[in-house]
């Protein structure tokens, strides 16, 4: 079975770009990304970095997290109101309550921590999701 992989970002889409990037580097050929922006600058700037396909906005996100074998962002893609409020509670619902994987990067946001986990740089954080998806694919 082909993977299909939903990357999601908001505000820049800075995040998303280096996890498409570093896929596609990464991943068989065949592999589909689909980018998920919750606002046009950060599906296109994900479209720039190699995603087959994207959309943009709530009914996009919550259309398209169950037809995904996994999810791939930061922790505030599960979380209510985050990126500023860019972030829906439904698209946050859709995302948790979706049957594919989440494998997620550990950035704290406000009032949000999460313990036991290393503070590592970004860079080193997105290898990490790399080397767990290609351990699982």
């Amino acid at each position: 079975m082909k993977l299909k992989i939903a990357v999601i970002d908001g505000q820049g889409g800075g995040i998303g770009e280096q996890i498409i990037r570093k896929l596609r580097k990464s991943l068989p050929e065949d592999t589909e990304i689909v980018a998920l922006g919750t606002n046009s600058i950060a599906t296109s700037t994900m479209m720039k970095a190699g995603a087959n396909r994207g959309a943009t906005g709530e009914n996009a996100i919550v259309l398209n997290v169950p037809k995904v074998n996994c999810i791939m962002g930061t922790i505030g893609i599960i979380t209510a109101n985050a990126m500023m409020g860019e972030l829906t509670p439904k698209m946050a619902e859709a995302i948790a309550s979706s049957p594919a994987k989440k494998i997620l990067l550990p950035l704290n946001m406000e009032n949000i921590e999460v313990v036991g986990i290393n503070h590592d740089p970004l860079p080193h954080l997105i290898d990490n999701l790399i080397n767990n998806i290609q351990k699982n694919s």
